[in-house]
């Protein structure tokens, strides 16, 4: 079993979100990122479900090595491959 999750991506991904439940995918095989679509079966994964309460602007994390899951802290800029805005 795998214990590292996939990166699904070196940035945030901001989505406008309305109230409701979401579960964020947090293996990085979910093909609905940033939300699980149960691709995590079988990996030791497990989706994180979340409670949005109002209308809102939301990072989610995209390369699932976030210390406050679901959202992103910028902890992409520390994995291999990141290229700041700037360089690009």
């Amino acid at each position: 079993m795998n214990k590292k999750p996939v990166i699904a991506g070196l940035r945030s991904i901001k989505l406008e979100m309305m109230p409701g439940e979401y579960y964020w995918c947090a293996c990085g095989k979910s093909k609905n990122q940033p939300f699980c679509d149960g691709s995590h079966r079988g990996t030791g994964f497990f989706p994180v479900k979340t409670v949005i309460t109002e209308k809102k602007l939301v990072k989610w994390c995209a390369c699932k090595h976030t210390l406050t899951p679901p959202f992103c802290d910028h902890s992409h800029r520390n994995l291999e491959g990141y290229t700041p805005k700037e360089e690009m």
